[in-house]
């Protein structure tokens, strides 16, 4: 299936994917197998997205497609396998959208392509207070936090996590990107974070890079 399914994705052949997904799982397939085929599938749409032959949009559909295949396929897999997976897992990502923020599409993108990219996601949800990161962060022991904000009132939502990450002495152990709605250099000195990132795609370069996953 694996050629089939990485084309409908890439493609965003949305019926087409999930007829793929819940075909393999009647037929007993391995849905570890169907997961990589969707990290496959997700290298081609952002070479296609770097390359100018994608743009935002396909991106955003793209991310839905894999959610929906993430929704069948985790229930079904076996405990044994999520362990398996798991344990495979190099990296901690602690993500959420910041406090006065309640828009999850973006960090539900960046967190399923982080999880396909072998990646271990804590994903705290929307209009996450700052305690609740430091919380996290002291907790799960990330090498990286993710801060999510559409509105432009999230950069100071953003600046006072940081901070607060710094205070309770859990800053210097993580490497800290933003992204959403118009964030830029000047974001990203003004928040205090070490990089932003304009899509999904970038997130996981970022991160990539700071941990050493390949």
């Amino acid at each position: 299936m694996g050629k089939e399914l990485v084309k409908a994705i890439s493609e965003i052949q949305e019926d087409e994917a999930l007829r793929l997904v819940e075909e393999a799982v009647k037929k007993g397939l391995d849905l570890e197998g169907v997961l990589k085929d969707c990290q496959e599938a997700m290298n081609i749409v952002g070479s296609r997205y770097e390359k100018g032959d994608y743009f935002l949009p396909e991106l955003i559909m793209s991310g839905e497609v894999l959610k929906k295949i993430s929704d069948i396929v985790k229930p079904k897999m076996s405990a044994s396998s999520l362990a398996k997976s798991a344990g495979a897992k190099k990296a901690v990502v602690v993500l959420g959208t910041v406090k006065g923020d309640i828009h999850d599409i973006g960090k539900d993108i960046v967190g399923f392509m982080l999880d396909v990219n072998g990646f271990d996601v804590k994903d705290l949800g929307v209009d996450v207070p700052e305690e609740k990161f430091v919380e996290a962060v002291k907790k799960e022991k990330p090498q990286v936090v993710a801060l999510s904000g559409f509105l432009t009132l999230a950069y100071d939502s953003m600046k006072s996590t940081v901070a607060a990450l710094d205070k309770a002495g859990v800053r210097k152990n993580v490497k800290i990107m933003i992204g959403g709605g118009q964030i830029t250099d000047m974001v990203k000195d003004y928040v205090k974070a070490d990089a932003f990132g304009m899509d999904a795609v970038a997130a996981v370069r970022l991160a990539k890079q700071w941990t050493g996953v390949k």
